[in-house]
């Protein structure tokens, strides 16, 4: 397993309709370090993002969808999704709100 550290496990935040609608419940989504733990992840939000607590995460593996070109068969590099809940105590997450 790869030693990584909190800034390279949280790679961008997912920005989508869904994604928006579940902020009012205080859950977040980010693109994640495929191999990032939930342990790691939360430790991570908390390192970042002053004043957050984390409840809970919950992970989604998604496997890379099969191309074609031409003869050459292949696939798309894989990619995690961490939905991130907050504690009611806690703060919100600054890079969404605006948006």
């Amino acid at each position: 397993m790869a030693d990584l550290k909190y800034y390279d496990i949280i790679l961008k935040p997912i920005v989508t309709e869904k994604s928006m609608n579940a902020m009012a419940e205080k859950k977040y989504t980010f693109s994640v370090h495929t191999d990032a733990t939930k342990n790691q992840i939360a430790e991570a939000v908390e390192k970042m993002f002053d004043g957050v607590k984390v409840k809970k995460v919950n992970t989604i593996n998604l496997d890379g969808k099969s191309r074609r070109r031409g003869l050459t068969v292949g696939k798309t590099v894989a990619k995690k999704k961490a939905i991130v809940t907050l504690t009611d105590d806690s703060k919100e997450i600054e890079i969404f709100s605006g948006l």
